[in-house]
């Protein structure tokens, strides 16, 4: 039975590093947090040297001290493995440890995460670190849960050591069981590869032209590298519930690699993020057009909570970021620390804890700025954090359980995600599509959910959305593909965008028309298709109700040809030779309809999809919302939460027709309503 993220309370801490401070600042630093509304606080993920300064001989004197005291100021601890940082000693005496790049240079000592998941040394002395906390914290009252490692594949998500070879070596055996089998799976025959003993069989490794591995081979890479991670984590989550059965066990970050879904479902009680929004402006593409800015980052939130519709925000975003030589993130303008812990909380988080007390004074994270600066003395971030922990003191408990409700949802799998790292002719197609969506749907206030569809998903799960969005499904099984038209024929409606359905799981082309695997659901074929790039002027589309009104035809085009009655085509193509041919179509089938857009989606076109399927925001009855202000509706059985979130600078005029109650203030609203720059309702 898995734990509840929180039982009682909204829980709101801070990342918390005592062996970075001076003893003597601990008494201070507790008293401050419990002041600020902090109910809980992490620590002792870097610490391994400290638990263990040399192999074998352990001292817990200092997070004894640390913790001990932490819990008499009424603070709950979440303690993490420290598995992240293996100290200097370890990986002197076993170099076998450590990581190896791609092209077989060995990562040293000195940053973090310079191992390998696969090395029997190391998981051994995981184990043994892992077991002798679990045994000496596993039933202090002040330790509440558990955070395996820190960010699993982080940093780096690809690992080529030795012992990544013979353990890939291993996996493929496990599944494929011949050699026969692997070579057909590969397409070994294809450029000669084909196998003839199984020491010939690596891991990716340098060819002639660079980073060009067999494509079928670094799909297998993918999965491998996730259920070798999943392996490892496992290895501390067994140790942990056995000796900590009353604690939690939960892991932070979402990182490439990575099956986080199934991660989750076998090893924790509940899944942890790391929230720092500033990400999302610092690193939008300059030829975006419309960009949502941090507001985006609330599709990385979607996602999270399709893992874990409850979760953790393990670090949230505090401060200016950055390491001394990357990620150079501006100062929060006030208010918007604020801003984005709702925007987290709005999203599925019943406990968020900041990153971090007090900035580093040294190290790599020296700008990477926490709640305090270095001086330590008041200031606004402070204040501000205040404000949150006194609202939620207040208001948390009816907000803790609540779930975040959506009738829409886009479709996403590992399969095509890690296929696509590599083949450009659907990968890039994906991000931009989701991305697109999520604007379209965001600035008409209609939230959506992210569903990974995978080998325990069922129609039943599928059948609470209206809508599914699945822009460029190039794997499709045909197993998929009944699933989907399973949820179809009972009155769902499925939009694909272009390469759709053309690969199987290995991800060789199927010989058959595309879209391959769904070409009964879409009632279509591709008659033709091509990139749209380089001396290919881009093409546009002109929608049958609208003919003048051209929206982009981005990136690929599918040139559509028309095989049943039942396909009613939405739009044709308005340039180039293919001009008049069929771009999007519309096939009624069973209860339900299937739509297939010829080329990858913008924008406007998914507004264009919107207002034909009649789409509106669940609140469009009783709030009338300006563009930049995000809704979210957080359900339970005995509370109904909207929150607004306003990611605009500048006071956001909003109508409600019905009243309403803001819980973190608890004032009555109605009429016309101006939320203050970065402001945040929850009303109910």
């Amino acid at each position: 039975m898995k734990k509840p993220v929180a039982a009682d309370r909204f829980e709101l801490g801070v990342c918390y590093y005592p062996e970075h401070w001076p003893e003597e600042m601990w008494e201070d630093d507790y008293r401050r947090m419990v002041e600020t509304g902090f109910t809980i606080v992490r620590m002792g993920e870097f610490a391994w040297s400290i638990f263990e300064p040399e192999e074998g001989v352990y001292q817990f004197e200092l997070f004894d001290r640390a913790i001990d005291l932490a819990y008499r100021h009424g603070l709950k601890v979440v303690l993490g493995t420290p598995t992240a940082t293996p100290p200097a000693w370890l990986t002197e005496r076993y170099p076998e440890v450590l990581n190896v790049t791609y092209e077989g240079v060995t990562l040293q000592h000195g940053m973090r995460r310079h191992y390998n998941y696969s090395s029997p040394k190391y998981r051994e002395l995981c184990a043994r670190i892992a077991a002798q906390l679990a045994a000496h914290y596993g039933n202090h009252p002040g330790v509440t849960g558990w955070q395996i490692d820190n960010e699993l594949n982080c940093e780096i998500s690809e690992f080529y050591s030795e012992s990544d070879h013979k353990s890939f070596r291993k996996w493929l055996q496990d599944k494929y069981g011949s050699l026969e089998k692997l070579n057909e799976a590969w397409g070994a025959v294809f450029w000669n590869q084909s196998y003839t003993n199984w020491s010939q069989v690596f891991l990716p490794r340098p060819t002639p032209v660079p980073r060009q591995p067999n494509p079928h081979q670094a799909l297998d890479e993918k999965r491998f590298i996730s259920d070798n991670t999943i392996s490892f984590a496992k290895n501390q989550a067994d140790i942990i519930r056995a000796a900590a059965p009353d604690q939690w066990v939960t892991t932070n970050g979402l990182f490439g690699h990575l099956d986080s879904h199934q991660m989750s479902d076998e090893l924790l009680d509940f899944f942890s993020y790391d929230s720092y929004p500033q990400f999302s402006s610092i690193h939008t593409d300059p030829a975006e057009r419309n960009p949502l800015g941090d507001r985006s980052w609330s599709l990385s939130l979607s996602v999270v909570r399709s893992i874990s519709p409850n979760f953790c925000i393990m670090e949230q975003q505090s401060g200016p970021g950055g390491w001394v030589n990357r990620m150079d993130m501006p100062s929060p303008k006030p208010g918007q620390m604020r801003l984005w812990t709702y925007q987290s909380i709005a999203h599925g988080a019943d406990m968020v804890l900041y990153f971090r007390w007090r900035t580093a004074t040294m190290g790599n994270e020296i700008y990477w700025h926490g709640l305090n600066d270095y001086h330590n003395q008041p200031n606004r971030r402070v204040r501000e954090a205040a404000r949150i922990g006194e609202e939620l003191a207040a208001s948390g408990q009816e907000i803790i359980g609540t779930r975040a409700e959506a009738t829409v949802a886009i479709l996403r799998d590992y399969d095509n995600e890690w296929d696509g790292e590599y083949d450009v002719w659907h990968g890039p197609f994906m991000w931009q599509s989701n991305k697109e969506w999520f604007k379209a749907l965001q600035r008409q206030h209609i939230p959506s959910d992210i569903i990974y569809l995978g080998r325990t998903t069922t129609v039943e799960e599928l059948a609470r959305y209206q809508v599914l969005v699945y822009p460029h499904p190039a794997i499709m099984t045909d197993e998929i593909a009944a699933l989907l038209d399973e949820y179809v024929q009972q009155g769902g409606k499925l939009i694909f965008g272009c390469r759709t359905g053309y690969k199987d799981k290995r991800g060789h082309c199927y010989m058959r028309p595309f879209p391959g695997a769904a070409r009964q659901l879409c009632g279509v074929t591709v008659e033709e298709f091509t990139v749209v790039k380089g001396t290919r002027r881009p093409t546009f589309i002109s929608w049958t109700e609208e003919p003048e009104a051209l929206t982009g035809a981005d990136a690929f085009n599918d040139i559509l040809h028309v095989e049943e009655d039942s396909v009613e085509v939405m739009a044709t193509y308005a340039s180039d030779y293919y001009k008049g041919k069929p771009a999007v179509t519309r096939n009624l089938r069973g209860k339900g309809e299937v739509w297939y857009y010829g080329a990858v989606f913008n924008e406007e076109a998914a507004t264009r999809i919107i207002g034909a399927l009649n789409l509106r925001s669940p609140a469009e009855h009783w709030l009338e919302l300006p563009s930049e202000v995000e809704l979210q509706i957080r359900q339970g059985e005995s509370a109904s939460l909207t929150f607004l979130l306003n990611y605009s600078e500048e006071p956001a005029v909003i109508s409600l027709k019905e009243q309403r109650t803001d819980l973190l203030t608890g004032e009555s609203i109605s009429g016309t309503y101006s939320m203050e720059g970065f402001g945040v309702l929850v009303l109910k």
